[in-house]
């Protein structure tokens, strides 16, 4: 017989040779939100690959994009967003805004687009509230299947918008749209990401922090002009809170490849304790 004093050193030994059991790693999501000015630089300069090796730099999954140019002969009638979809190797959804006369003349389609890494399921335009302003924007909304590292996968909403630049009433109302079309989704993890045309303490951000948390927005995150930036009017913004930990929010050192700089989130995934 076997002496079972001589079996549990054995034993013990076993159980301390075992590797090490590893916390799953966290679902994390990297989003950019880009005004590329119709891919115009500092310079003057339209470049559409250098707007493409900005957002590559990144690497992100989902991009919100404003101040696209679909064949228009200004911009040498490419579709900038297919064109950049095909840089980045993504998927593409855009979104036209209807705008005044001399914008969108030039034999082709100008707004708002989304570059995605996972398949867009389905997609809306709202245009957004216009009174007085400069041109009528458009919020561009999609929803993908975000699939987590558990193998599940969750439904994520996500906004491009570009609010007016020249009428603060505008601003306000397209605001409190946005704010209404975040509510009509529930609890879905939804972000909204854009150039608002607003800086920190105006009435249309404190209209939009009813329902969105800004990422990053205590910071110091100047965005524009973007070879000397003085003003933050680009934003990530989400909900619900407890949805979501920003690990990261910041400003692209992107000075030359138009007249934003683009703004980078890292989020993570908060899964509810109640499910």
């Amino acid at each position: 017989m076997i002496s079972t004093k001589r079996l549990l050193p054995l034993f013990a030994v076993t159980l301390l040779g075992l590797p090490p059991v590893r916390a799953q790693q966290p679902d994390r999501l990297t989003v950019l939100t880009y005004n590329i000015q119709i891919g115009i630089g500092m310079d003057k300069k339209t470049d559409l690959e250098r707007t493409a090796a900005v957002i590559k730099s990144v690497n992100p999954d989902i991009v919100a994009l404003q101040e696209v140019d679909r064949k228009a002969r200004r911009s040498g009638g490419f579709d900038q967003a297919i064109e950049l979809a095909k840089a980045t190797g993504m998927q593409m959804v855009f979104g036209k805004a209807s705008v005044r006369e001399g914008i969108d003349e030039d034999g082709g389609d100008y707004g708002v687009a989304i570059l995605s890494r996972f398949p867009i399921r389905r997609s809306l335009n709202h245009r957004l509230p216009f009174t007085r302003g400069f041109e009528l924007r458009t919020a561009l909304e999609v929803e993908f299947d975000w699939p987590l590292k558990s193998g599940k996968r969750i439904p994520v909403r996500f906004f491009s918008t570009h609010f007016d630049n020249g009428s603060e009433p505008d601003r306000i109302a397209s605001a409190q749209l946005v704010n209404r079309l975040a509510v009509a989704g529930g609890d879905i993890p939804t972000i909204l990401a854009g150039d608002l045309n607003a800086q920190p303490g105006s009435r249309p951000l404190e209209i939009l922090k009813e329902e969105w948390t800004f990422a990053g927005a205590e910071k110091a995150m100047l965005t524009f002009p973007a070879n000397a930036p003085r003003f933050l009017i680009d934003y990530v913004l989400l909900r619900p809170a407890q949805t979501w930990k920003v690990i990261e929010a910041s400003v692209v050192e992107a000075p030359d490849a138009s007249d934003h700089r683009p703004v980078k989130a890292v989020l993570e995934y908060i899964p509810s304790q109640t499910h």
